[in-house]
């Protein structure tokens, strides 16, 4: 239970025991200071309506502050949450996630390949350099004259700047250092580029994302606009924003990508998966973060 202020008049003190003195009021009353007493009420009634806003305040801060994670009519996953969730997303004592990040600094910091350098050593302190870096992506790639997400950036400038292997996308390795990355943009609102010459490729993941998939014949935009914050057989469907990824999400018991997030509902709709980090999901990945535009970055986020 969150914490509550004790307050002095709280206190389990005998009523009998108690020798106070006549409020001001009462005492100038009977002698002409009827007008002195009126105002020492009205000076009461204004310290106890600021004890009260006080409270109000921490009842407030006490929910979670969900309204820091909602931006016009876009809601965070977080304010899908049980107190409790929300509570452990916040608490980076408790946050599993934070395990992630501490591997990541690791691996920031660790010499590999053949060049014999480290991702410290081309990007220097972390908390500075890749500060503001995880809301701008995907982008537009030139190199390769197309969309580049996060893990494929991690990827190209291992192969390229460090002569060290690709890591397995989904990989403990991977996971690790995209989420010690993002968590250095923690707070702030993703901001990608959907114009210019990434227009085509956020018009496939729009595309995408209204496309009827599987058995079940529905859509992205089926559950996470027309039906979100109604129950499905006993979960609350979230708007399905991904300015939390990566997550650590109950279902999977440890972290898990946004390409992990979209597999599992192309499954849940019986449909066939694209494979991790193709262009489909990353073209996808780029109009769901449009989606979520001026949403604060809350990796590591905890979901169900």
């Amino acid at each position: 239970m969150p914490l509550r202020p004790r307050l002095p008049w709280c206190r389990a003190t005998s009523v009998h025991s108690l020798s106070l003195p006549l409020p001001p009021w009462r005492a100038k009353v009977g002698m002409g200071g009827r007008r002195a007493g009126q105002e020492t009420r009205h000076s009461l009634w204004r310290v106890c309506a600021c004890v009260c806003a006080a409270l109000l305040a921490l009842d407030i801060a006490d929910a979670g502050e969900s309204w820091r994670y909602s931006v016009a009519e876009r809601r965070s996953g977080y304010t899908y949450l049980s107190e409790e969730n929300q509570r452990l997303q916040d608490d980076d004592f408790a946050n599993p996630g934070l395990l992630w990040v501490e591997r990541g600094h690791e691996l920031w910091q660790h010499i590999d390949g053949t060049a014999g350098t480290s991702c410290a050593g081309c990007h220097g302190d972390a908390t500075t350099s890749m500060r503001g870096v995880r809301p701008r992506y995907p982008h537009f790639d030139p190199q390769s004259s197309k969309l580049i997400n996060l893990e494929q950036q991690i990827n190209r400038c291992r192969a390229e700047r460090m002569h060290a292997s690709s890591y397995p996308y989904e990989s403990d390795d991977l996971l690790a250092l995209t989420t010690f990355v993002a968590f250095q943009s923690r707070g702030l609102p993703i901001d990608v580029r959907i114009d210019g010459p990434a227009q085509p490729f956020f018009a496939a993941g729009q595309a995408l994302y209204e496309q009827r998939r599987g058995q079940l014949d529905l859509a992205c935009t089926h559950c996470h606009e027309r039906y979100a914050g109604q129950r499905l057989r006993g979960d609350v469907i979230s708007q399905g924003q991904i300015n939390g990824f990566p997550i650590y999400r109950h279902t999977w018991q440890t972290l898990g990508s946004t390409h992990r997030m979209f597999a599992w509902c192309n499954t849940s709709v019986r449909s066939e998966p694209y494979p991790l980090g193709s262009d489909e999901y990353v073209n996808l990945e780029l109009f769901v973060a449009w989606r979520g535009r001026g949403l604060p970055v809350e990796t590591p986020a905890v979901r169900r």
